[in-house]
């Protein structure tokens, strides 16, 4: 290959790179403008943009013959997905994985990181400042009794202690390695300070174990390197989805007055505030339970509530569900081979929050930093390098 070719080459690369990048920008700026009160009139010409630039990062990009096999085989996936359900976020998310490829994983999340985190400050900046944005509310909160919690611009304060917790163990994922003992007692003191604005018992739990799991990976030489540390964070992310998925059972939960005959779903709901109640008496056809379930989902299953993990296979089905479960333990085997010790402490954080809160599960890819994960390491996963 001649000196111009390969110069040719180089700036073909260059161009692919940035339509990745502006369009991991474009959904991030789309992730803040939905977490404002603003109403964004063209969210749906922004996604059909972003899945424009990253088929144009795909056209511009080498693939083996395995890769785009897989690239095809989920893309017909996605593809039936939408047809049965009318959704197309899996035809977006695969485009988005397949993308990914020759991308640098670090500097594609710190634009992620960096986006969200001077988007979600400026909200913040607007409601202090009376310009722009809801400071705080007043409300039931489904408690029981009237309380005010601040939301600082961000719409709910499960939302805005939601993000601090993404934002926190995201960049905890990027720069661990060069904390000092301070930076995290800083980041507990300002979980703790969050939690007296908002009140967000799982946003400061998950946040909490996620910066001590940090702590851990950083302190404990050799820990990313012990192979049961995996097992355990893997044990313990089954033990996420099977427990969503017995408590929307109905055979298993047992509800009964407004309550649960089975004991252990009642004894953790008392701890979810509702969160289970919520699909068993938050619509007349119970919505969420197992019953409204099927292999891709319906176009009908549209309503919305809060367990995660319940929500993804209620929303797309049994089958996607599935393969997304089985990607994710995927995940966790290449971060065991990788070494890559706070993947495993974010996945695993992001995974007992999903039992709570679907913030992972909805149209936005630039929530979910797990898919990041997953395109990073998505040909070493599948195993899919070489032709």
């Amino acid at each position: 290959m001649g000196m111009g070719e390969k110069r040719k080459g180089a700036d073909w690369e260059r161009a692919a790179a940035w339509l990745f990048y502006v369009s991991v920008f474009l959904e991030c700026v789309i992730v803040v403008i939905d977490k404002s009160n603003y109403i964004n009139p063209v969210e749906g010409q922004l996604f059909r943009l972003t899945f424009l630039l990253l088929t144009g990062k795909v056209l511009l990009t080498k693939y083996s013959k395995k890769e785009w096999m897989a690239a095809g085989l989920f893309g017909a996936f996605g593809f039936l997905s939408y047809k049965a359900t009318g959704r197309n976020e899996i035809l977006r998310i695969v485009v988005f994985l397949a993308a990914y490829k020759n991308m640098d994983g670090k500097k594609v999340l710190k634009c992620a990181f960096y986006t969200t985190f001077v988007g979600c400050a400026l909200l913040a900046a607007l409601s202090v400042t009376g310009i722009y944005g809801v400071l705080a509310l007043e409300s039931d909160f489904g408690r029981g009794y009237l309380q005010t919690r601040y939301c600082l611009g961000l719409g709910h304060p499960n939302a805005l202690h939601c993000m601090f917790m993404m934002l926190a163990l995201l960049g905890l994922y990027l720069y661990n390695e060069k904390m000092k003992w301070y930076f995290y007692l800083i980041l507990l003191g300002m979980n703790y300070g969050l939690y007296l604005l908002t009140d967000s018992n799982t946003g400061t739990i998950v946040a909490f174990l996620g910066i001590a799991g940090a702590a851990l990976m950083h302190y404990w030489k050799g820990l990313a390197e012990r192979k049961w540390v995996y097992w355990l964070g893997a044990a313990l992310f089954l033990a996420c989805v099977f427990f969503s998925v017995l408590a929307a059972d109905e055979r298993f939960a047992k509800p009964s007055n407004y309550w649960f005959e089975n004991r252990f779903v009642a004894s953790v709901e008392t701890h979810l505030n509702g969160r289970v109640k919520e699909l068993y008496y938050g619509s007349i056809e119970r919505h969420g339970t197992t019953a409204t379930w099927s292999l891709f989902s319906k176009p009908e299953n549209n309503r919305y509530f809060d367990m995660g993990f319940v929500r993804l296979f209620y929303w797309y089905g049994i089958v996607p569900g599935t393969v997304y479960i089985i990607l994710y333990i995927l995940l966790l085997c290449q971060c065991a081979k990788k070494k890559d010790g706070m993947g495993l402490v974010m996945a695993v954080a992001f995974a007992i929050y999903t039992i709570v809160e679907a913030h992972l599960v909805s149209v936005y890819i630039g929530r979910n930093y797990i898919l990041f994960l997953m395109g990073m390491y998505m040909s070493d996963m599948l195993r899919l390098r070489s032709d």
